[in-house]
């Protein structure tokens, strides 16, 4: 009687050792398809991501220079890499599907941080594109339009000595506007209001990069540790 008790309890304790949490499958359970959606997930992750993440955190330095080649170009990175990376978040929902893994909170909560980051980056795309336009008819810099010392000697010698200027005028002796005198409408007017839209979209997309990639980091950080 008392082998039999041993007998029976033994074997409910190599039960227990024997049987698996509850929960969706370990990376051991899983089948080929499983495995491939895994993988097709993780790999759209690290060559989406990667390259949106560092196009948006490098227009502001090139919109700093005026440099509209480059800023244009990272725009469309940024285009071509944030649609790409919503096969991120599709192979991220066939796989809880089929890891049975949707009542997970952390599952939704980075699924919802990750419809936030794509929001943001469409912003971002659309300050990009008002950058571009801010800096394209800004033309070459302010210096190259100032005539050369030799020849506005010329044209005085040629004009004769010039009369008084009216008042108002900023610039003595050229008869041109000074840059309190300049209005949206003329060219220098025009390169001042370009470079403050310009400055503010820079800083736009600094402070809505800076927080997409860091919603990158907590997704990250929810995918490894999953609490």
């Amino acid at each position: 009687m008392h082998a039999t008790v041993e007998g029976e309890t033994g074997g409910a304790e190599s039960a227990s050792v024997g049987a698996r949490p509850a929960g969706g499958p370990t990376i051991d359970s899983m089948s080929f398809s499983d495995r491939l959606v895994l993988w097709l997930h993780i790999g759209f992750a690290i060559f989406t991501i990667g390259p949106v993440a560092l196009a948006i955190s490098s227009t502001p330095r090139y919109i700093r220079q005026r440099d509209v080649a480059v800023v244009r170009y990272l725009s469309r990175i940024t285009v071509i890499f944030t649609a790409a990376s919503l096969l991120v978040l599709v192979f991220g929902i066939v796989l809880g599907e089929l890891k049975h893994d949707f009542a997970r909170p952390w599952l939704t909560v980075s699924m919802t941080l990750f419809v936030v980051a794509i929001v943001l980056l469409v912003l971002v795309i659309r300050d990009q594109r008002r950058a571009i336009r801010a800096l394209a008819p800004a033309g070459p810099p302010l210096q190259a339009a100032v005539p050369d010392e030799a020849d506005a000697r010329g044209d005085a010698d040629a004009t004769g000595p010039a009369g008084p200027e009216p008042p108002g005028t900023g610039q003595p002796g050229t008869g041109q506007p000074g840059p309190a005198q300049l209005g949206p409408g003329q060219p220098g007017g025009n390169t001042a209001v370009a470079a403050h839209v310009a400055s503010v979209e820079r800083g736009r997309i600094a402070a809505m990069g800076g927080v997409v990639n860091l919603i990158w980091l907590v997704i990250l950080v929810l995918m490894v540790w999953q609490p």
